[in-house]
């Protein structure tokens, strides 16, 4: 059976725990990380280099790294929804994961460590300002994508939503006034209407 180690509350093990959901996987948790411990044992730092989590163990095939985790389980099981099997659509949808990460990301992370999360870290209002300046923008060119169909990649959902599903929790959750993006808002209750996420995204 597959096995995830990482504590649920985190939201890169969230993705992996609502693709598994979404795709009926079975697997194994056990909690590591935050107030668990454990991803500085030498054993866990075998597995995973960086000491983070998730990570992921499928028949001895040990994977870290949350979107190439949901990535990987996608192509596994997915193929055909999650997964998409066109080539373009399939470029499509990975390009909004890489979007995530590597652009909505970083000024989503701040945002959260400072505003949502318990006990928030010490950072300074200049840079928690200029994260949400940098968020807006692309919040931005989310919604003028959720303009063209309901979920990221097309007319189903798609890994592109996993990867992108718990940003948008956290950006609704921010007590701070946030520009009106209808589309994005749609786009999330759609989201909050599937059990999946609600149980691993939106409830926790």
């Amino acid at each position: 059976m597959l096995k995830i180690l990482g504590r649920k509350t985190s939201s890169n093990v969230q993705k992996v725990l609502w693709c598994c959901a979404e795709l009926d996987i079975g697997y194994e948790r056990e909690d590591i990380g935050g107030p668990f411990g454990g991803n500085d044992k030498p054993e866990y730092r075998a597995l995973n280099p960086n000491g983070l989590v998730p990570t992921i163990i499928d028949d001895g095939f040990v994977m870290w790294e949350s979107n190439a985790i949901v990535r990987y389980l996608c192509a596994k099981h997915g193929k055909g929804t999650l997964y998409p099997t066109d080539a373009k659509r399939n470029a499509d949808a990975d390009r909004w994961m890489d979007w995530q990460q590597t652009t909505l990301g970083p000024p989503m992370g701040i945002l959260f460590r400072a505003m949502i999360k318990s006990p928030p870290d010490e950072i300074p209002m200049s840079e928690v300002d200029g994260a949400m300046q940098k968020a807006i923008p692309m919040w931005r060119i989310l919604d003028a994508q959720l303009a063209r169909h309901p979920f990221v990649a097309g007319d189903a959902l798609t890994m592109a939503d996993i990867a992108l599903g718990n940003a948008a929790h956290r950006w609704f959750r921010l007590p701070r006034q946030r520009p009106e993006l209808p589309h994005v808002e749609e786009w999330y209750a759609r989201l909050n209407a599937r059990p999946a996420y609600r149980q691993h995204v939106a409830g926790v």
